[in-house]
């Protein structure tokens, strides 16, 4: 596929994978970041999981005085809600699309594709999964909001209404505040999405006690989709 952007996979399952979860990474970092939780959520040995971890483009972030690093998208204030970079989101979400397409062609039906992703990375998962055209596995918004909200009713597509949404946010993030990551959950409830919803005591990071919440969340949802297709 051409544009596919660059990953780091981790495939247990070798030629034969049954489920995928592909990670996004939030701004500055890149595909290696999240890599080393993979194995922490103890489905490696239970499931034939397929790990998709993607980077980012390089370009300018304007409210870093344009330098430029690894982003999904360009921020242009401090204030996240305000003149979103609409274009850069988009292009990203064909991209993230191009990945599920990839992942569809090694085998797995789009129900066993998770997105899952943290700061920005957890935005462009919501973004591109519930506008997505066939229903997915479930979505992982880590420290992270809804971007394009005010699009939202009118975008989204409800192949994905039922998709099962796991959202957590620090109560001390100074990046991406609290208030705006519930602003998100309490819309997408409001249409009647389900969203699993967990806060923690930290800033703009990750926890042991959140990483082992998003273990469960994962077991739960893959092992239920097995379960269906057993029947």
């Amino acid at each position: 596929m051409s544009n596919l952007p660059a990953t780091i996979d981790l495939n247990p399952a070798g030629d034969h994978p049954e489920y995928s979860i592909i990670w996004l990474h939030g701004l500055g970092a890149d595909a290696n970041d999240f890599v080393p939780i993979a194995e922490q959520f103890n489905l490696l040995d239970k499931y034939k999981v397929r790990f998709v971890f993607p980077y980012a483009p390089i370009r300018s972030i304007t409210v870093n005085n344009g330098m430029r690093m690894r982003a999904w998208y360009d921020i242009a204030e401090l204030d996240l809600s305000c003149e979103e970079d609409a274009v850069g989101i988009r292009d990203s979400a064909r991209l993230l699309g191009l990945l599920i397409e990839r992942e569809i062609e090694l085998g797995i039906p789009s129900n066993r594709i998770v997105l899952a992703g943290f700061s920005q990375g957890g935005a462009m998962s919501l973004y591109t999964g519930l506008r997505y055209p066939t229903p997915l596995g479930g979505i992982i918004a880590l420290s992270s909001y809804l971007p394009l909200a005010r699009h939202f009713a009118l975008e989204r597509n409800l192949e994905n209404q039922s998709i099962p949404i796991f959202m957590a946010h620090g109560i001390f993030d100074p990046v991406v505040p609290l208030m705006l990551g519930q602003m998100s959950r309490e819309q997408l409830e409001g249409l009647g999405y389900s969203v699993e919803w967990h806060s923690y005591s930290m800033p703009h990071t990750v926890m042991p006690k959140e990483i082992d919440d998003i273990g469960h969340f994962l077991q739960k949802i893959i092992s239920r989709t097995f379960d269906l297709s057993m029947k």
